[in-house]
């Protein structure tokens, strides 16, 4: 993900053509619909947690079944899918949390990717307890007081540390170093992915066990199991421009899209579409829920979601 105005962990991700029989490697070959002459098709980039999954899925669902391209979505992590955007190996990107120095690279320097405006939902990622945690004990959503409470926290995996659960190390996040420069007794924990990550956290709150954790909104797990965020020192303009010395809170960032620029000026209704589409938090968190909790195929939870909102979609036709 998720995530943002930061510098991202390094990963030797590869790209993911997403079929129904199976995934073939991407690292070496454009998408088969990518740049198909004279053929309506859309690529898109999907990244792995939900909510990006549902800016995809809906915008998916249009491009179909009103506009009549043909679409690929491909599974790309944060940094490699600007090299994949920049190369036309995808067309879009609908959901950037940040990423400064490929915009720099790639749309200020070499012209390649273009910006097409934004989503219409701005993201931020925080830590976070339980909020029947919260209820036993006040002060613990002031980052000061977290090392009276680490003993609360730790598990097999943090030793004699409280654990920070993280989600995917592909994910930009900034928490080893906060937890170093705020001198916590705390252990950063990658549960693997945004997926292994909400299991952990509902087995918890099944539980009412305490934990601690780097989460994000917009999220639709916060209506199953409500969070309240821990005050970090308060983030200021560049307070996280070295990422070793990062001791500041995340930044709230409103998330952008972006076109291959062949594609955004070559790419007809298909990348007009793409540029007028701007939906709310709650929008996203509507077909998050459905794909995630209540377990419905994108497909469908983009067309439930097209089916009882048309004032919303059609603005992005005209």
């Amino acid at each position: 993900m998720r995530v943002r105005t930061t510098t991202a962990m390094a990963s030797l991700a590869s790209l993911v053509l997403v079929t129904g029989c199976g995934a073939a490697d991407m690292t070496k070959q454009a998408s088969p619909f990518a740049g198909t002459q004279g053929a309506k098709s859309v690529t898109l980039s999907v990244q792995s947690w939900v909510g990006a999954q549902a800016n995809v899925a809906v915008a998916q669902y249009l491009l179909e079944h009103k506009l009549g391209y043909r679409v690929d979505t491909v599974q790309v992590d944060e940094v490699p899918a600007w090299d994949a955007l920049s190369q036309g190996r995808v067309d879009a990107i609908l959901e950037d949390w940040g990423h400064p120095d490929q915009e720099k690279r790639y749309v200020d320097d070499k012209k390649t990717i273009t910006r097409a405006g934004g989503l219409g939902v701005t993201g931020h990622i925080g830590w976070y307890v339980p909020t029947y945690l919260v209820k036993q004990h006040p002060d613990i959503t002031n980052w000061k007081n977290l090392n009276d409470y680490s003993s609360l926290f730790r598990t097999a995996e943090s030793g004699d540390k409280g654990q920070l659960m993280d989600g995917s190390p592909s994910y930009v996040t900034n928490d080893k170093a906060l937890v170093s420069n705020l001198k916590l007794n705390y252990q950063v924990v990658f549960a693997g992915s945004e997926a292994a990550q909400i299991t952990q956290i509902k087995q918890f709150a099944k539980e009412k066990k305490p934990f601690l954790t780097y989460w994000y909104a917009p999220q639709w797990l916060f209506k199953k199991v409500p969070m309240t965020e821990v005050k970090l020192p308060a983030h200021k303009e560049g307070c996280d421009a070295d990422p070793a010395k990062v001791a500041c809170a995340y930044p709230h960032t409103p998330l952008e899209k972006y076109l291959n620029t062949d594609f955004a000026r070559h790419g007809g209704k298909a990348a007009a579409f793409l540029k007028k589409f701007r939906w709310t938090t709650e929008d996203q968190n509507e077909v998050s829920l459905m794909i995630a909790d209540q377990k419905l195929s994108p497909a469908d939870a983009a067309k439930k979601w097209v089916d009882s909102h048309p004032a919303t979609w059609k603005a992005w036709l005209s």
